[in-house]
C-alpha cells in the first residue's frame, strides 16, 4: 500500500487520518499544531515538521485545510511546500473547500515539476468523515484519479470523478451555496409561518411530509431543468406566481420581512412577462441561465440512466 502523507488533522482531518490507518495505510502527518497529531501517532503515523518532510516520505499527499491561502502555503512554498519535497509524479488530492482558480494555479505549478494535483473536496461533515459516509468529487487527471482511488475509498462511500481541474472545487461551491440558500429561505419562511400561528414543530412535520419535503433537494432539477423542457407542466407558472404572491402577503399582513420571496415573486413575475403563464413553473429558471450566458439540455436519456446508476 502506498506510503501516504497527511497535512490538516482539524475536525476533519483528524478524522480521515483515522479512517485511512483502520484501512491499514502508513501514513506521515503534519499539523501546525504538533499535540493533535499525538493520536495518529501512536496508532503508528510517523512526524513530519515540514510539509516538504512529508512530501519525502510519502508517495500520495492529501490535505485537509480551512481555505485557500493554507492550501497555497502548504502547496507552493519553495522552501518547506510540498512542491519542493514530492518526486516526480508524486500526488496531492486536496480535500479542503478551496478557490477553482487557485486550484488550476496549483495544478499547473505541480504540472511544470512532474507533479499531479487534484482537487477532492468533501460532503458529510463531521460525522461523514468519522463514519466514512460522505461524497468526494474529484477533478483532474482522470488516470491518476484511478491510479490512486483506493486511498480516497478509505475516506467516503460516493468517490466520483466529475471533470478536469477544479470541477470537484466548482461541485462543491455549488453544492454548500445552494444549501446556504435553501437555509436562509427556510428561517424566512418558517419565521412568517410562526408569527402567522402555527406551532413550529407541526409546522416543520406538516411541510417534510409536502412535495418538497419528501424530495432529495437536487432531483427536481431532471423533471425539467436538466432536460430543458417546460411543455406540458407539472404545476404551471401562472400558479406558483399565485402561490409565491399570496406567501408574500402573508409576509406583509404579519409584519415580517420576505426578502427572498419577494425576490422570488419577482423572477417569476419577469417570467409570466415572456408569455410563460401555461409553462411549468420551473421555465422561470431559463432567465438565469440566460443571464449566465450558458445552455443547459442533458439528452432525457441520459438522466434516466444516471438515476439508475443511482439506484
Amino acid at each position: 500500500m502506498a506510503q501516504v502523507g497527511f497535512i490538516g488533522l482539524g475536525i476533519m482531518g483528524g478524522r480521515f487520518a483515522a479512517n485511512l490507518q483502520q484501512a491499514g495505510y502508513d501514513l506521515v502527518v503534519h499539523d501546525l499544531h504538533r499535540q493533535v497529531a499525538e493520536p495518529y501517532l501512536a496508532a503508528g503515523a510517523a512526524w513530519a515538521e515540514t510539509p516538504k518532510a512529508v512530501a519525502e516520505a510519502a508517495d500520495v499527499v492529501l490535505t485537509s485545510l480551512p481555505g485557500p491561502a493554507e492550501v497555497e502555503a502548504v502547496a507552493l512554498d519553495g522552501e518547506t511546500g510540498l512542491i519542493a519535497g514530492l518526486a516526480k509524479d508524486g500526488v496531492l488530492f486536496d480535500l479542503s473547500t478551496n478557490s477553482p482558480t487557485l486550484v488550476r494555479r496549483i495544478h499547473a505549478a505541480f504540472a511544470e515539476q512532474g507533479l499531479h494535483m487534484l482537487d477532492a473536496p468533501v460532503s458529510g461533515g463531521p460525522k461523514g468523515a468519522a463514519s466514512g459516509k460522505l461524497a468526494i468529487w474529484v477533478g483532474g487527471e482522470r488516470a491518476v484519479f484511478e491510479r490512486h482511488r483506493a486511498v480516497l475509498d478509505a475516506l467516503g462511500d460516493q468517490v466520483r470523478y466529475i471533470g478536469d481541474i477544479g470541477a470537484g472545487s466548482i461541485a462543491k461551491l455549488v453544492h454548500n451555496s445552494a444549501g446556504y440558500a435553501i437555509q436562509c429561505a427556510l428561517a424566512e419562511v418558517f419565521s412568517v409561518g410562526v408569527k402567522a400561528g402555527v406551532e413550529p414543530l407541526a409546522l416543520w412535520q406538516a411541510v417534510r411530509q409536502g412535495a418538497r419535503g419528501r424530495q432529495r433537494t437536487f432531483d427536481s432539477l431532471a423533471d425539467h431543468f436538466l432536460v430543458n423542457q417546460y411543455d406540458p407542466p407539472d404545476f404551471a407558472l401562472a400558479l406558483a406566481h399565485k402561490d409565491v404572491a399570496l406567501a408574500g402577503q402573508l409576509g406583509r399582513d404579519m409584519g415580517v420581512p420576505m426578502r427572498m420571496v419577494d425576490l422570488t415573486e419577482a423572477e417569476l413575475s419577469e417570467a409570466l412577462n415572456r408569455g410563460w403563464a401555461e409553462r411549468d413553473s420551473r421555465v422561470a429558471m431559463l432567465l438565469q441561465t440566460e443571464r449566465a450566458g450558458v445552455d443547459i439540455e442533458v439528452p432525457a436519456d441520459r438522466v434516466e440512466a444516471a438515476f439508475d446508476a443511482e439506484n
